[in-house]
């Protein structure tokens, strides 16, 4: 039928120019080239590569997902996804370099130079089939292949349920993807409940493309979010890290967080930092927005951004409450000590966060307490601390946030542009006017103490 139909079209084309799209009887609507504003130039010559090579083993392929969706917003795709109707094995077989990935669903990745595109078999009906389910409702196994219709119809929002062909270079539509589009709506296909439990990270990417799009979810796709949003801890903590990441690294982590404090999700994802905002903590509210929008600023100039850094700002509300409550209980240095170790603790039950940014993230924290402490030789080696510029972004966040640090970040950012005698007068002004408490005076390493009686006044000191 859709042969017939790209047929017809073809041929009719000529004699009907004002014909925007074309319905078939499954239910697909057809956007002719003259009608959509995709063009070849813009998409990844390894994503054609690939389909062109798919379709000369005897496969249909289609460019689908984010990539159709971004090209016709007038965007510039990073990452561009192919359906086929090629089973996993047949594309490995097609393609030296593919790689077979996926438990729930596998996909397979096909590298194409430094070019990673994944390619997808067309879904079929999960309710027609042997899929396994948890009590709950969600998918843990669906390795279930179809058509082009199902695949369509199994996509998680209308936006990203559209495919473009290399036959015609029209754009196939089975879910009013195209309408929604034009309307600036992020519409999920099919029921939305059942939708949530099958996956519960889809009411994440919800929050995802509404902020990154600026689209406005539609009613009954937002409604179910906070009821269901508790089935987010069924999914593992390594994938909902890897979610965290995409929600905050995509250039609109601002809207994003905003969105998430809306529906209420920080309470399952950050629990701590969700309990210190409801209680008032507005600087740590105003910290963790300086962060979202530095690392806006910084991904779209291309600058890289360390989830180390995100999570510190995240989890730095839930840090200075626990600091608070325990610190009539143990030393500052305790009190700080402990209080990280069960905010980490506390987070480590909801996303997993690899060692690799939990140290740094430590560090990070750690060096807050350091950075007040300038005397003597203090400065000069914290200075030389790998992680200094990290921590010295944050003290200016905290500035910004609202926090009173009598000017500490000023001081800091001239200590790094003077000279060295510039910087000992700098320190030594410091002990002029008394310094911190936690600056105190340095210690030197002594010999051995000699009696009181042959003490000079004042000691080594």
């Amino acid at each position: 039928m859709l042969k017939r139909l790209l047929n017809l079209f073809t041929s009719g084309a000529k004699d009907s120019s004002k014909e925007s799209s074309i319905r078939n009887s499954d239910g697909a609507t057809l956007i002719p080239r003259d009608q959509h504003s995709i063009s070849r130039k813009n998409i990844s010559p390894a994503a054609i590569k690939i389909i062109k090579q798919l379709e000369e083993a005897g496969f249909a392929a289609y460019l689908v997902g984010g990539g159709v969706r971004d090209l016709l917003l007038g965007n510039h795709p990073k990452d561009f996804d192919v359906a086929t109707n090629a089973k996993p094995e047949e594309v490995k077989r097609i393609f030296r370099s593919a790689r077979i990935v996926g438990r729930r669903f596998q996909i397979v990745h096909v590298r194409m130079g430094r070019e990673v595109i994944e390619v997808t078999t067309f879904r079929g009906h999960h309710e027609e089939s042997s899929s396994v389910r948890s009590e709950d409702g969600m998918l843990l196994r669906d390795n279930v292949y179809g058509t082009l219709e199902t695949d369509a119809m199994r996509r998680d929002f209308t936006v990203n349920a559209l495919y473009y062909t290399l036959k015609d270079f029209s754009v196939i539509d089975y879910c009013n993807g195209m309408e929604d589009l034009k309307q600036r709506t992020l519409r999920i296909i099919g029921d939305p409940a059942t939708r949530y439990k099958e996956d519960p990270v889809r009411i994440l990417r919800a929050l995802r493309f509404a902020a990154k799009l600026g689209f406005n979810l539609e009613p009954k796709t937002a409604k179910p979010i906070r009821e269901l949003s508790g089935l987010l801890l069924n999914v593992s903590d390594a994938r909902l890290f890897e979610e965290v990441l995409k929600l905050f690294l995509g250039g609109s982590a601002t809207a994003t967080f905003n969105l998430m404090r809306e529906y209420d999700l920080l309470a399952h994802l950050f629990p701590g930092t969700d309990i210190a905002l409801k209680a008032g903590d507005e600087i740590g509210a105003n910290l963790i927005e300086q962060c979202m929008i530095n690392t806006d600023k910084r991904i779209r100039s291309d600058k890289t951004v360390t989830p180390a850094f995100i999570y510190a700002a995240l989890l730095w509300p839930a840090l200075q409450q626990q600091f608070t409550l325990l610190s009539s209980q143990m030393t500052p240095t305790q009190a700080w000590a402990q209080a990280a170790q069960n905010v980490i603790n506390q987070q480590l039950t909801r996303t997993a966060v690899p060692k690799r940014f939990l140290i740094p993230m430590r560090e990070i924290w750690d060096l807050q307490q350091r950075l007040p402490s300038r005397l003597g030789m203090r400065a000069l080696r914290t200075l030389d601390h790998p992680r200094f510029r990290a921590a010295y972004d944050f003290l200016l966040m905290r500035e910004a946030a609202g926090e009173a640090l009598d000017g500490l970040g000023v001081w800091w950012t001239n200590y790094q542009t003077a000279n060295d005698e510039e910087r000992e007068q700098m320190v030594k002004d410091i002990g002029k006017h008394g310094g911190t408490k936690a600056a105190g005076k340095p210690r030197r390493r002594r010999g051995p103490r000699k009696p009181k009686t042959d003490a000079a006044p004042g000691g080594n000191e």
